[in-house]
Order: structure tokens, then C-alpha cells, then sequence
């Protein structure tokens, strides 16, 4: 594992570690699989403009003209949204959708309007969600598109003119100043002090130091220093460019493109519903057809056999399940939001519960995204920094240190906040401006008791020398009592070259070759810890007018680091517990990866394996063992928008379920291709949240892993509403379907079964969806992602609840009938509110074996208890209100009769805790 210091930092020598269907409009950018050049930064910037047939000078009026007919203009291909008709036939597709249609039908058909309006309304709801969704490819790709509406400085002919981005052609040569967007991919042919903000396209978190020299031929993306990017942003200096690729050519145009082939497949939710629904067409066909067959077959009234057939096939569709299951998700949304991740897709709350690969970046989603000092080395030792609270605690061999007591250490922090160009009114605000590792020596210095404003009233600032990078230093100039203070920080072997003397024991000691080598390595083994080091130094001068750089006196070392969210290591260990593999996929540097994931427990090695995104740059060639090493790896770094596709095509091959952070333009096409993609809300691209399953308000990784928990709750309750659902229609359908076949009365008329599943299919089985859960979901592993919806023990589970509770109806039907000869309305009505009273209580079977009679999620629902409230009231209402009792043919019952439907009502209840007990004991 390599190891990294402030030389990489823009500031100080060197990089910042990184961390469907579409019609074209317009004239289009030419999509040729051959780029114009190949490999232009590992190439000469002369041999550049010879390969492209131009110069310094730029192109001629009349050649631009010639390569825009050739190349095509300098825009993406343009994408847009599909009719509104297509969309919503689309839709309409949907095997649950024309079953509800067809249950809204017959609903209309035996009057049962509020039935219809309720089917309607999940129609309605299905079909919005599913057009909102069909819009965010398109919406990702006009978000990329806003990119192009720039005007940039071109050099046609040696004359330097404003014209639009979409006209650059290769060959083009630009002119860059900061604050410029770059308008095309460039081969930088003259740079000034440039830095360019590449993190919507690289990840990297800091500008990045530019120069003409070329890089090497497989330089990651991140390491192309003689490359400016479209779509990036000129953080200081200025430059010339020439083009090399325009349009859908450049990088930013590959991931356009890969956006739009990567496409949101189908959850595994709503594949699980789409197969139990194509269940149920024939389960529904065939039962309708048995019970009708056997009704004539046995002398019945045709008309009411059709009847009886077709409310036994709504019976067998249970419309309340597409009701249910939209509302169960949203509300999962709406607790979602309360955790700080917003939700865009219904059926991502439940795909987040069968999640079982986490790839998560490491900037600020892992990490606070905020550089922090964390060590001082000292010629007397290292002294640690730990925050508390308002203030901070400086640490030597365990022994607190006082700042104010310990004269070198004092002159390091000083001299630290003094050189320094850092804009920081308020180090808790969260508001400072400039580099970041200067912003966290501002804070380090004000929490210390050093505040800049207050030392340079003290001291006041005479002269700046800024940054260069010829020395890799700067340094501030202070009037003092002594004379001129100069303070000076920069990359550390440039200040340790610099410098004439090292302060020990409140000393400056002459450095000779030993001391000079010792302080190098210190350097390099202070950076293998995956610190950002910077070395600073300091001297008294005559007057402003000297050499900064000349007998210097070396104060020491200062590492900073971007430093882990404390919530991480907690998350990552419930993950782990929770059977969820957690990847840290980042454009970082190697050591700096490390480091974290070791901080974070991600792994155990203090020096753990690193796997750089050039592995995955050949899938179709993978070797079993190399398939097997990569799916087995925890810390990728230096990886590119084509190497997540890739990672991600990995384990989706090996049949996981893989959630993908991501906040860059570039992260776009991970997001999509990915199960569950997931977008920062604080600092993520438009881009990247358009091309999101989810966005996390704070960018912490502990909010991902509550969403899974919620994801895997949502799973459960609708897993239990349906076995719900399903066992009582089963019982309905068995009891009117023997009935019908020995040709005895039918203890259930058709609009009785639609009442009773408007009553009992919606209510309680809403309040189970709803359900807060057991709180042990993540103690057990993810589901199989080949796992049914509904395995063979869950249809076993409700045969026997069907056949219970249609026992039940058939037996308080013929006590009541045949035992007490009570008339065959009176005895219907006995089946009807034993039918009603048994499947309310049968909810409580709907526990997990694994909990107490009282103990356990069910009971502790309070939507369960206003469930039975509402339900009771409708039951009521059936019975009490004579127009409703009238058009459902019930009569209020006798006391014999409240008896029978009291004692047949506790059967199934009964049964299932028995099962249930028997269950937790076998384990």
C-alpha cells in the first residue's frame, strides 16, 4: 500500500486523493467508436496539435465549419420523454392492474361503488407512480444537458472570440480563466497556476494541480494532470487548451451514454407481485369455474351461480393487496424522510431490505467531508489532537499537553493560522472558504485559543507570498516587537530542503544530513497513516523586503485527515451483523482508503487490502479466482464510472442485491445500473439525485443502513398482510366452493363477500403493513434474492389458515342451520359475522414465532387496535342499518345466535397461537 502526503494537495505540489426508450432531437454529435486522438494525456501537447492539424494559433472560420459537419456539434445527444399515452398503456400492462380493473368491474356491476372508487383509486395511484418513474432517465439526461448552455473563449486564426460551447470542434484551442465551466474535453497546451474542480466528475474533493506534461498512458482518470474535462470547473489560474473530444466523445458524454443504457430495472418486489399475481389468473379462472360448474351440475339458479362465480374470483384477488402495499411503502417513505432519506420510487423501500452489497463512497459519506488536524510531530515526539466539545485536547504518550505551556508546539499552531489564506469568520458555522486544509487549521487554531483576527491584530500582516508551485511553499509576513515574524508552511521535503535549522527543546539546531533524513521519514511514516502532512516554519526577519525561504527554522509537522462519522463504526457493525457485505468503492488514494476503512471497522488490518479500479477494467476476461478475490474485497480506490459498472455487473452476476452511493455527474450511471441507487442530498450533483432510488438529507452512512432496517420491516409486513389476505379469502372461497359442489345452501352470498373483503381485506391488513416491526430485522441475514414472495411453507401456511376458518364458517353455519333450525337468512348471518369476527381476530396470528402471546409487534400496534374499531363499526353498520342489512340479506342475531358466531369466532385464533407456540419451541 502506498502512502501519500501534502505533496499530493493542489496547494502544495501535486493531486488531492479523490474519492429506455430516448428518441434523438436535432442535429446530433457524431458517435464514431474511434476517438480523434488516443490517449492525448500521455502524449506531448505539440504532438497534439500536430495530430490534430492545428496550432497555437487555432483553426481557420472555413476548417471549424469543415469538422462541425464532420464531428457534429458539441452537445450530448438529446433525449426526450416518451408520450404520455405511451407511458400510461405502458401501465396498464400490468397483470394487477387489469385484475383490479376487472374487480372495479364487477364491483360497479353489484353496485358496491365505494369498492369500485377504492380499486379505482390504487389504479389511478399505480399508474402515476409508474409514469414518475419512467421520467428519470430523461430528467438525468437533462440534467447533463445544462452543462452545455456556456459560451466559452476560442482562438480561430490567432484572434481570440466569445462564442457558444455547442460549436467547438477538435482542434479547437481554448482559452480557460477561473471561474470558466471547461466547455469540451482539452489537451492543456499552456498552463498559469491552474486548478480545476473535477469532483462532479472524479470525485476528487479538492481542486486539482493542472500542468502541460504528459502523464502516463494508463493514468486513471483522477491522475490525467494535462487534462481539462467538460463539464468541470477552473478553480484558480488560467490556460490553453486544445479539443480533443467533443459531444458524446468526451468523458462526460460516455456517462451520459451509460446513464441511458443503464435504465432501472424491475424490483424484486415488483417482480414477487407480478408472479403471485399470474398465480392467482389461474387459482381465480379455475375455482370460478369449478364452483359455477358444480352449482349447475347440482340444480342451482343459474344467474346466482355466475353470481357466487364471479364474487369467488374477487374474493380470489384480493384488491386490497395493491391498496395495501402502496400505502405500507409510503408510509415507509414517510419514516424514511424522518431519518433523513428521501425516497423516490415506492418499491425501493422494499428492495432496500433484500440489500445485501452496500457500495458506499468514502468522502462525507463515511467520513465528515471536513479536513481536520489530528497530529503535530514535534522533535520532542508526536502530540495528538483530539476534539472536545468546544475545545481541543493535545495528547503526548497519553499525557495532556498544554498549548500555552509547551513553547514549540505554541509556535507551530501560531505559525499554522498565520500562513494561511483561509477566510473563517466562525470555525463552528461550517461557512469558511478557501482550501480545505487551511479551513482546518483556522479551526484548530480558534478552538486552541488562536484566532487569526485576534493574532494579526496583534501581529499585523505585512505581505503575502502566495503559493507557488516551483517551491511548493508560502508565506505571511508579520510586524512584531522582535522584528518581522515570517511564517511559512508548504510540502513538507520542500520546507525541510528549505530550511537551515529544526526547533527543539525552544532551540533552532543547525540540520545536517542525519536530522534532515530523520524528519523525512518521520514525514512518510506519519503519511502512511493516511494523514495529509504539511510542514511548517518560521524566522525573524529586518524588514518584508527578504526571501521568505532563506534560514528558515523548521517548528514541526501537522497531519490532518478527513476524519470518519462517529456513527460509521456502529453501522458498519450492525451491517455485518445483519449479513450485509459493506464495499468502500472510492476515487481515493489507496493508503487513504485504507486508513478509513480500518477506522471505521470496515476491516481488521491496520494495512488491509487495497484493490485499485484498473482490476476491474476486463469483466468479460475475469478468472474464476479473480472473480472470486473481487466479490470478496472490501476497499476498492482509484475507481472510474466504467469500473462501478463493472463492480456492480460483478455482484448482480453472482445474484446479490447492490445498493451504490454516489454525488457526482459521474456516479450517474452506477446509480441507475445499480438495485438501489443512492444519491448525497447535501453535497450530490442534480445529476447524481435525478438518477437516485434514494436520497440521504445528511450523506451518512448510518442513515442507508436505518432505510435498509426499514426496507426489511416493510418486507415483513407486507409478507404477513398478504398471508393474511390470502388464508381468509382461501377460507371464503373453500366454504362457498363445498357448499356449491354437496349442493347445501351457501353460507355466503356474493355481496356479503364483497362487503366482508372491503371490511377485512383493507383495514387490518393496512395496519399490519404499517407496522413499526420487532426491532430484531437486523439480526438475521439478508433473503435469498431468488427467494419467492411466497414459499411453499407460506402457501402451505395459508391452506391450513383457509381451511380453519372455512371450517369455521361452515360450522357455525350448520349449528345455527341444522342444529338450532334457525332459517337459512338467520343462519347466513351467523357465517357472515363469524366470517368477519374470526378473520379480525385472526391478525394476531400474524406474529412471528418467535415472540409472546402479548409481547410482540402485533399487539403493540396501535393501528391494529384502531383497525378493529373501524371494522367493527362497518360490521355494525351492516348488521343495525336496515337499507345495508336489507341489500346484504342479514337480520340481527339471537342470543343462541351471538353465542355460536362468539365461540366459532375464537377458533382460528385459537389454532394459529397454538401453532405458533409450538413453533417457538421448536425453534
Amino acid at each position: 500500500m502506498t502512502t501519500t502526503d501534502a505533496a499530493e494537495h493542489p496547494d502544495y505540489g501535486g493531486q488531492e486523493s479523490a474519492d429506455e426508450q430516448s428518441s434523438e432531437q436535432g442535429p446530433q454529435p457524431s458517435e464514431g467508436s474511434e476517438p480523434v486522438v488516443e490517449t492525448p494525456w500521455a502524449k506531448s501537447s505539440d504532438d497534439v496539435l500536430d495530430e490534430l492539424d492545428s496550432s497555437a494559433e487555432g483553426l481557420s472560420d472555413g476548417e471549424s465549419e469543415r469538422r462541425r459537419d464532420e464531428y457534429g456539434p458539441n452537445q450530448l445527444r438529446q433525449f426526450e420523454r416518451r408520450g404520455m399515452w405511451s407511458v400510461l398503456i405502458d401501465q396498464l400492462k400490468s397483470m394487477v392492474v387489469l385484475l383490479l380493473a376487472v374487480a372495479a368491474g364487477v364491483a360497479l356491476i353489484f353496485g358496491d361503488y365505494i369498492e369500485a372508487a377504492a380499486i379505482a383509486a390504487v389504479i389511478v395511484i399505480n399508474t402515476i407512480i409508474g409514469f414518475v418513474t419512467e421520467l428519470r432517465a430523461v430528467r438525468s439526461m437533462e440534467a447533463l444537458q445544462e452543462f452545455e448552455d456556456i459560451e466559452c473563449e476560442v482562438i480561430r486564426e490567432g484572434t481570440e472570440e466569445t462564442i457558444s460551447a455547442r460549436e467547438l470542434v477538435p482542434g479547437d484551442v481554448v482559452a480557460l480563466e477561473s471561474g470558466d465551466v471547461v466547455p469540451a474535453d482539452l489537451r492543456l497546451v499552456d498552463v498559469a497556476e491552474l486548478s480545476i474542480d473535477e469532483s462532479a466528475l472524479t470525485g476528487e474533493s479538492v481542486p486539482v494541480e493542472k500542468r502541460v506534461e504528459a502523464a502516463d498512458t494508463d493514468s486513471p482518470l483522477a491522475e490525467r494532470h494535462s487534462m481539462a474535462y467538460k463539464g468541470t470547473a477552473v478553480a484558480s489560474g488560467s490556460s490553453k487548451g486544445v479539443v480533443v473530444a467533443t459531444g458524446m466523445k468526451t468523458e462526460i458524454g460516455e456517462i451520459a451514454g451509460m446513464v441511458a443504457a443503464a435504465g432501472a430495472e424491475q424490483t424484486p418486489l415488483e417482480e414477487r407481485l407480478d408472479k403471485l399475481a399470474r398465480r392467482l389468473v389461474w387459482v381465480t379462472l379455475v375455482v370460478a369455474a369449478i364452483v359455477v360448474g358444480a352449482g349447475i351440475l347440482a340444480g342451482r339458479d343459474l344467474f346466482l351461480m355466475v353470481e357466487t362465480g364471479i364474487a369467488l374470483a374477487v374474493a380470489a384477488i384480493p384488491e386490497g393487496l395493491a391498496i395495501v402495499a402502496t400505502i405500507a411503502l409510503a408510509r415507509g417513505m414517510w419514516r424514511m424522510v424522518h431519518r433523513n432519506a428521501l425516497v423516490r420510487r415506492l418499491s425501493s423501500v422494499e428492495t432496500l431490505g433484500s440489500t445485501n452489497v452496500i457500495c458506499v463512497d468514502k468522502t462525507g459519506t463515511l467520513t465528515e467531508n471536513r479536513m481536520r488536524a489530528r497530529r503535530y510531530e514535534l522533535e520532542s515526539g508526536s502530540v495528538d489532537v483530539d476534539k472536545q466539545g468546544e475545545g481541543l485536547r493535545f495528547e503526548r504518550g497519553g499525557e495532556e499537553v498544554d498549548v500555552h505551556d509547551d513553547e514549540v508546539l505554541r509556535r507551530l499552531v501560531i505559525a499554522s493560522v498565520l500562513a494561511n489564506t483561509a477566510d473563517m469568520d466562525d470555525a463552528d458555522s461550517g461557512e469558511a472558504g478557501g482550501d480545505p486544509m487551511e479551513v482546518a487549521l483556522l479551526e484548530l487554531g480558534q478552538r486552541a485559543g488562536f484566532a487569526r483576527e485576534e493574532l494579526t491584530d496583534e501581529m499585523p500582516e505585512d505581505r503575502v507570498e502566495s503559493f507557488s508551485r516551483e517551491t511548493k511553499m508560502m508565506a505571511t509576513f508579520h510586524d512584531t516587537d522582535e522584528g518581522m515574524l515570517v511564517a511559512v508552511k508548504g510540502a513538507p521535503e520542500a520546507v525541510i530542503d528549505a530550511a537551515s535549522s529544526y526547533m527543539a527543546d525552544g532551540e533552532c539546531k543547525d540540520f545536517d544530513d542525519e536530522s534532515r533524513k530523520r524528519w523525512k521519514e518521520r514525514n512518510q511514516q506519519a503519511a502512511a497513516d493516511g494523514l495529509r502532512m504539511l510542514a511548517v516554519a518560521s524566522k525573524t526577519a529586518d524588514s518584508s523586503d527578504v526571501d521568505p525561504y532563506e534560514g528558515l527554522c523548521m517548528l514541526g509537522l501537522v497531519g490532518l485527515v478527513d476524519p470518519p462519522r462517529s456513527d460509521v463504526p456502529e453501522a458498519v457493525e450492525r451491517c455485518r451483523h445483519a449479513g450485509i457485505q459493506v464495499v468502500m468503492v472510492t476515487g481515493d488514494h489507496p493508503a487513504t482508503a485504507g486508513h478509513i476503512a480500518h477506522a471505521v471497522n470496515l476491516v481488521d488490518d491496520e494495512d488491509p487490502q487495497v484493490v485499485r479500479g484498473d482490476e476491474l477494467a476486463d469483466p468479460e476476461h475475469f478468472s474464476d479466482e479473480q472473480k472470486e478475490k473481487l466479490l470478496g474485497t472490501s476497499i476498492f480506490a482509484r475507481v472510474s464510472p466504467r469500473q462501478k459498472l463493472n463492480l456492480i455487473d460483478l455482484h448482480q452476476d453472482a445474484g446479490r442485491i447492490v445498493a451504490m452511493t454516489g454525488d457526482g455527474v459521474n456516479d450517474a450511471p452506477a446509480l441507475e445500473s445499480a438495485d438501489i441507487g443512492i444519491a448525497m442530498g447535501e453535497r450530490g450533483t442534480e445529476v447524481a439525485r435525478e438518477a437516485a432510488d434514494m436520497v440521504l438529507l445528511d450523506d451518512a452512512f448510518s442513515t442507508i443502513v436505518a432505510a435498509v432496517e426499514q426496507g426489511r420491516i416493510i418486507f415483513n409486513n407486507i409478507r404477513k398482510f398478504v398471508i393474511y389476505l390470502l388464508s381468509g379469502n382461501v377460507g371464503e372461497i373453500i366454504a362457498v366452493g363445498v357448499a356449491a359442489v354437496l349442493g347445501l345452501p351457501l353460507p355466503l352470498l356474493p355481496l356479503q363477500i364483497l362487503y366482508l373483503n372491503m371490511i377485512n381485506d383493507v383495514f387490518p391488513a393496512l395496519a399490519i403493513g404499517v407496522g413499526p416491526g420487532s426491532g430484531q430485522e437486523m439480526e438475521h441475514p439478508p433473503r435469498d434474492p431468488e427467494e419467492p414472495f411466497l414459499q411453499r411453507f407460506h402457501w402451505g401456511v395459508i391452506a391450513a389458515y383457509g381451511v380453519v376458518i372455512a371450517g369455521t364458517i361452515f360450522g357455525a353455519f350448520l349449528t345455527a342451520y341444522q342444529g338450532f333450525g334457525m332459517s337459512q337468512e338467520e343462519a347466513v348471518t351467523v357465517s357472515f359475522l363469524t366470517l368477519s369476527l374470526s378473520r379480525l381476530l385472526h391478525v394476531f396470528n400474524m406474529r412471528d414465532d418467535d415472540t409472546g402471546f402479548i409481547d410482540n409487534d402485533i399487539v403493540k400496534n396501535k393501528w391494529i387496535w384502531g383497525a378493529f374499531v373501524v371494522s367493527l363499526g362497518m360490521l355494525a353498520l351492516a348488521i343495525f342499518f336496515g337499507p345495508l342489512a336489507s341489500i346484504l340479506e342479514v337480520t340481527v342475531p339471537s342470543a343462541t345466535g351471538w353465542a355460536i358466531i362468539g365461540v366459532a369466532s375464537l377458533v382460528p385464533l385459537i389454532v394459529g397461537q397454538i401453532y405458533l407456540a409450538i413453533r417457538g419451541i421448536r425453534g
